[in-house]
């Protein structure tokens, strides 16, 4: 099973991806260079098919459909993407039928997968499936139903954080404890001088990342709570400057509508997350991948979270949802290390204070970025992609 020898002649290992959103294909990417680059080592043809986004393109996938831009989070906010969804297993299908995989690797990314990979078990029993970033049942766990079907998708689960390993092997998955990607990461972020000379800041200028978005949703609900706290910090720091990284091309004009309406001084980015975050005093960032990149680059955060109020009724009342923690910052260490606040509580005074608390308080800074030590140590070790691109391979059946 899994790579051939270097000396011996070898037919093309298939492998196909599925993921969607900006934090999946951030993630694929860098699982796609790993698998090239260890099959590379052994001279092992490789074809890796996927749906994701730019970012696997570039890393060498070919791409079914480019799905960055239609991930949900929550019931009523996943309507518009169910014609999306259907219509991307179709395509999968058609294209699996042409040309089938030696393994299937799922990202995250739960309503689209669970599809996907229903397709795949009916179509191609025999093909081999792992739940890479399993969906976080382990964090909310709405239903037991859900676990089961993630379970039932899955050969193995490979899982990133601790926690999550351990509630899926209770639950009676195959599970291996990978580490978090991002440790694989971290030497590539750049310093914080570094930055601020990219984006022309000086030393002591006041600076925040705001970061409302990765998802067309969150541009909705997030947008105008944030930057109504944006202008409270503002009144109170007159010389603050926003940077606003845009996540997607799509979203830049109305981030640049918004900081006109709010009367925000403020610059948004063409990407450039990273640069934004690390020339930051203070990151306000919705919940999601992005809080980790912030505390592995050692700038203290706010994060908020806001769904359709329906959504949030119905997920309080009749699913009974309720979470420890909401930031995976907070989820790695099941801690309080950042200040979260969600849906009803994420409000501009509330988020202006936190963000203000950060800003002028140098003690509540520092605890932050020693909490933050603890988060690093409850990642793994480095490593993490490579140790993923192995276990992929030893599912492929020669």
């Amino acid at each position: 099973m899994g790579l051939q020898d270097a000396d011996e002649p070898s037919r093309p290992i298939r492998i196909f991806i599925s993921t969607g959103e900006v934090s999946g294909d951030l993630q694929g990417s860098r699982l796609v260079q790993a698998l090239l680059r260890q099959a590379e080592a052994v001279n092992q043809p490789l074809d890796i098919l996927a749906l994701g986004g730019d970012r696997m393109a570039a890393a060498g996938a070919t791409l079914i459909e480019h799905t960055s831009a239609i991930g949900s989070v929550g019931i009523l906010e996943a309507i518009p993407f169910l014609f999306s969804g259907l219509k991307i297993q179709q395509r999968v299908h058609a294209q699996l039928t042409a040309t089938p995989p030696d393994v299937v690797v799922l990202i995250d990314y739960f309503g689209v997968n669970l599809g996907v990979g229903r397709a795949v078990q009916r179509h191609f029993p025999q093909v081999p499936m792992l739940y890479y970033i399993a969906p976080q049942e382990w964090v909310w766990s709405l239903s037991p139903r859900n676990t089961q079907r993630i379970i039932g998708l899955s050969d193995r689960i490979l899982a990133i954080f601790k926690a999550e390993a351990d509630y899926y092997q209770r639950h009676g998955a195959d599970v291996a404890w990978m580490g978090h990607p991002l440790l694989d990461w971290v030497s590539e972020a750049p310093t914080r001088a570094d930055a601020r000379q990219r984006l022309g800041l000086s030393v002591d200028q006041p600076a925040i990342a705001l970061l409302p978005a990765s998802r067309r949703q969150e541009m909705r609900y997030l947008l105008p709570v944030m930057f109504a706290a944006a202008r409270r910090i503002q009144d109170q720091v007159p010389d603050v400057h926003f940077w606003i990284p845009a996540s997607l091309a799509a979203y830049r004009p109305a981030l640049e509508r918004a900081v006109q309406t709010y009367g925000l001084h403020a610059t948004v980015l063409d990407g450039q997350a990273h640069d934004a975050i690390a020339a930051a005093d203070v990151v306000i960032g919705k919940s999601g991948t992005v809080n980790l990149e912030t505390a592995l680059m050692n700038v203290p955060q706010v994060v908020l979270y806001r769904v359709h109020p329906l959504t949030a009724w119905i997920a309080r009342h009749l699913l009974h949802f309720s979470i420890p923690f909401m930031s995976p910052t907070n989820l790695a260490v099941m801690k309080p290390v950042v200040p979260e606040f969600l849906q009803d509580a994420a409000t501009p005074q509330a988020i202006a204070q936190a963000t203000l608390d950060l800003l002028l308080n140098p003690e509540r800074r520092q605890q932050m970025q020693a909490d933050y030590d603890q988060v690093r140590q409850a990642l793994g070790q480095p490593g993490v992609s490579d140790r993923v691109a192995q276990a992929i391979f030893t599912q492929v059946k020669s």
